[in-house]
């Protein structure tokens, strides 16, 4: 499990999160991303990416005014 905290990008962040997911992550490992989330269509924006890259979407949580964290496991290579 490793974890990636993306906040610093602020609304920026979903180009690094696909490159973390396919670079970062080994299959079957899971990686938690936090987020800082301004802008609401970003979440879902992650989930789409999560679901382009084929791999699987565990959990995503608010978990304050802005932050966000999702959890991801990798199922392909």
């Amino acid at each position: 499990m490793k974890r990636f905290d993306l906040r610093h990008l602020k609304n920026d962040f979903l180009g690094r999160l696909e490159e973390l997911i396919t670079q970062e992550l080994q299959v079957n490992e899971v990686g938690i991303f936090l987020l800082s989330v301004e802008d609401f269509e970003n979440v879902q924006k992650s989930a789409d990416i999560v679901k382009k890259t084929q791999n699987e979407l565990l959990n995503s949580l608010r978990f304050n005014e802005v932050d966000w964290t999702i959890v991801v496991k990798r199922v392909k290579q």
